[in-house]
């Protein structure tokens, strides 16, 4: 179980990152100060941070560190080493420097990753990061891992991912003992490519914290089979994005259905309620955004396309974990399920070799 809970220091929020940027992010930023109570930074543009402070009523109430320097959106994973004066990399000087607890930004995905691991470095017996997100599923949301970070990687770090995914089941959803499941073609063991048998080997050989469960396919994802769904980023971040159109799908044809007569339109204002609800449950903005797990310090990635609503969830999230203390719950996850604990065949070495390092995949 989680330990106790830590008093986060203030988030770092970029406020240059994401389509509606700067005043979507500043708005919801206040939001998440005025409703929430958490503590924040703005990072970006100083006098256009001031100007929409003042637009809101809370000049001088919020601190700003300035940045000369944004990733524009179409930016990818070089833009961490050409631009270091850029707003993520300012955040994530102020995580290191222990002025901040955590870092915002929902800009460009690949920029925020690479200039999240070159400033913030990954953990100890951490090979590879991996980005987290919540799929909608009851009784309680599923955490999906890896949606992107990483495209390639080797069975050992689809272990290790298994032990982020763990570790952030237990700090965001209270779960003592997450069942872990691995995203490939069939249910059986011996189903899908030369990586996922092996992985699924090193899981079953009990690694210490981790509850494997087996194989799931792609149509468990939304099922609540498990609480924890592993799988390499380029196949997550495949599946992510097919379940998001897929809801948007869903929810336009419910609209259109809703739409389609006087009777129906009256049924609906009996459901209002419901519908909402089911609404709010499938908006990806109420989760907050993908968590960057595995390095020296808490990122959250929310959406390009964040308006206010998700960006004051995703602060609410980086408060929350940092609250629950997630750095450090992982780093016990994976100090217990690191060599020579996975089940080693003759000739591995004590620790996983490191891999290629190269640009995250996610778009």
């Amino acid at each position: 179980m989680p330990g106790s809970a830590v008093s986060p220091g203030p988030v770092a929020v970029d406020t240059m990152g994401g389509d509606h940027a700067p005043d979507e992010i500043i708005a919801g930023a206040v939001t998440a100060v005025r409703e929430h109570d958490v503590r924040l930074i703005l990072v970006g543009q100083a006098p256009r941070i001031k100007q929409q402070l003042d637009r809101l009523g809370v000049a001088g109430q919020i601190p700003i560190a300035h940045a000369d320097e944004a990733l524009a959106m179409d930016e990818g994973a070089l833009a961490s080493r050409r631009k270091p004066r850029s707003s993520v990399a300012i955040a994530c000087r102020l995580i290191r420097q222990n002025r901040a607890s955590a870092l915002v930004s929902a800009g460009t995905t690949a920029g925020v990753v690479a200039t999240s691991r070159l400033r913030l470095r990954g953990q100890h017996g951490v090979t590879r990061p991996a980005i987290a997100v919540v799929l909608p599923t009851r009784p309680r949301p599923t955490v999906l891992l890896d949606a992107g970070a990483t495209a390639d990687v080797k069975p050992e770090t689809l272990v290790q991912f298994a032990a982020l995914g763990t570790a952030y089941a237990q700090v965001r959803h209270g779960v003592d003992r997450p069942r872990v499941g691995l995203l490939t073609i069939g249910a059986e063991p011996g189903k899908g490519n030369k990586l996922i048998r092996r992985a699924h080997e090193l899981l079953t050989a009990a690694p210490p914290g981790i509850e494997f469960v087996g194989n799931i396919e792609g149509d468990d994802l939304l099922g609540g089979k498990v609480d924890v769904v592993v799988t390499d980023g380029f196949t997550g971040n495949v599946a992510l994005k097919t379940i998001e159109g897929s809801v948007r799908l869903a929810l336009a044809e419910v609209e259109a259905a809703i739409g389609s007569s006087r009777r129906a339109r009256m049924g609906a204002a009996m459901q209002r309620r419901p519908l909402r609800e089911l609404r709010d449950r499938l908006d990806s903005g109420t989760y907050g955004g993908g968590v960057l797990l595995g390095l020296n310090g808490t990122v959250v990635i929310a959406h390009g396309a964040s308006n206010a609503k998700a960006i004051t969830s995703a602060c609410v999230l980086a408060h929350d974990l940092v609250r629950g203390n997630i750095v450090e719950r992982i780093r016990e996850q994976v100090a217990a399920a690191r060599p020579p604990r996975f089940g080693r065949r003759h000739g591995d070495r004590d620790h996983p070799a490191p891999e290629r390092d190269e640009p995250p995949s996610a778009d």
